[in-house]
């Protein structure tokens, strides 16, 4: 069958799994025979979806993108594929409907928008395309560089970047949440990413987490405490924006740079700019925290601090932690992390295998201070490159990711964790 004839069927076939919805209660009044017989509507939908993109993702794609001649972003091209057709993806108001609930309660229509990425990520030609627009910069940064050129110093919201000297200190202000990631952080990290690689006075970028407010860190720096829990309770937490939206963005920037030569063909050196990184560790870096850190070039905490990757804890899959973390540290370490949630101290032995640096609070200053200078070096960018050729080529990238995708959909959605959000949420409201 044609791509036609089989949009067609696919459009159809999700009607009829749609009326079977609609006949149904909202889904937190459903009982469980009802709550059956959703899920077979849903799975049946989805098994036509993922057929479809089967025969057909690298075509739907070129005709989202006009042939790869145009740049479509994730949530753009999401939603371009909704209304190119029909049934395939969620639509713009059946978001927003999700949105209207907490995790528990949403139809789990991220989990369709998690087989169509999947699906375009798999494919070399498609996944490729979309994992460099993701490199482009964001139309945020591109309006505030000339600003930032300036004055050296940008506040959005969330974080402040603030130029001293070559460097680029990019400072989380998410205090009052112990410096968690949420959607906005997520957006103002890119734009401030963007903004440093893209100044041609920076040339080393720092990453530290700003002071908080928590009483127990009252008035004391914090790296970053992972997602925001309580966000993913209310159902606040986007699986396009934040849980793909963080990996092909601003993680990914820091790791292989940004794309601004957006001509076809030529070499990634000519087409991007990429520059190293500092994390400065206080306190603590916690699920996407502890991520981060594995896209650093050089990583300093103090004596107090701790690494962990708690995410299997909570249900889910930490990211790319399970693509990096065992490089970094070796495979038995990675399991003892990532599947037992194992802590690691600063002070303890294999904390070497994490950070470069362990220094006490009051050095931290210094310890940055001569980070920079070593990474300010005009051959490391190179070096740097060229590492990254070798420790993470963009198919083995784009592969995990495009798992990553279909897997982390999912997750958020299993009954093990809707169970523990729920909890979580009405502990909280009990308080």
């Amino acid at each position: 069958m044609t791509l036609a004839e089989d949009a067609a069927a696919l459009a159809d076939h999700a009607a009829r799994g749609e009326d079977r919805l609609a006949a149904l209660p909202a889904p937190p009044a459903r009982d469980a025979a009802q709550r059956d017989e959703a899920a077979a509507a849903h799975d049946a939908s989805r098994r036509t979806r993922r057929r479809f993109l089967a025969r057909h993702a690298d075509a739907v794609y070129d005709l989202l993108t006009d042939d790869r001649t145009r740049r479509a972003r994730l949530p753009d091209l999401v939603f371009a594929a909704a209304d190119r057709f029909p049934g395939l993806v969620p639509t713009r108001r059946q978001m927003d409907a999700e949105r209207a609930h907490v995790q528990a309660d949403k139809e789990g229509r991220e989990i369709d928008q998690g087989i169509f990425c999947a699906a375009v990520l798999r494919s070399r030609r498609a996944g490729t395309h979309l994992i460099e627009t993701m490199l482009t910069p964001t139309a945020r940064a591109t309006e505030l560089l000339d600003e930032f050129r300036r004055t050296g110093r940008t506040e959005l919201g969330s974080v402040l970047i603030e130029r001293d000297g070559p460097a680029a200190h990019v400072e989380f202000r998410n205090g009052d949440r112990l410096n968690s990631e949420d959607n906005r952080l997520i957006a103002d990290l890119e734009t401030a990413v963007d903004l440093a690689l893209l100044d041609d006075q920076v040339r080393v970028g720092v990453l530290r987490g700003g002071r908080v407010a928590h009483r127990k860190y009252a008035g004391r720096r914090v790296f970053s405490a992972g997602v925001n829990l309580a966000d993913l309770c209310d159902g606040a937490i986007s699986f396009v924006e934040f849980m793909l939206g963080r990996e092909l963005g601003y993680v990914h920037k820091l790791l292989r740079g940004v794309l601004v030569d957006d001509a076809n063909g030529g070499a990634w050196a000519d087409r991007s700019v990429q520059k190293p990184w500092v994390g400065a560790v206080d306190a603590f870096a916690i699920g996407g925290g502890m991520q981060l850190l594995l896209v650093l070039d050089r990583v300093i905490a103090e004596s107090g601090a701790y690494f962990s990757l708690p995410a299997a804890h909570e249900g889910i899959v930490p990211g790319l932690g399970n693509l990096r973390l065992g490089r970094w540290s070796g495979a038995r370490t990675a399991r003892r992390v990532i599947l037992g949630g194992h802590r690691v101290d600063a002070t303890d032995p294999e904390a070497t295998l994490l950070c470069d640096e362990v220094v006490a609070p009051d050095d931290m200053d210094a310890a940055i201070g001569r980070a920079v200078h070593d990474l300010a070096a005009p051959a490391v960018s190179a070096n740097r490159r060229m590492l990254t050729l070798a420790e993470e080529p963009i198919d083995l990238y784009r592969e995990y990711l495009a798992e990553f995708a279909a897997v982390q959909a999912s997750r958020v959605y299993a009954p093990d964790v809707l169970a523990k959000v729920e909890h979580r949420r009405r502990d909280r409201a009990a308080r």
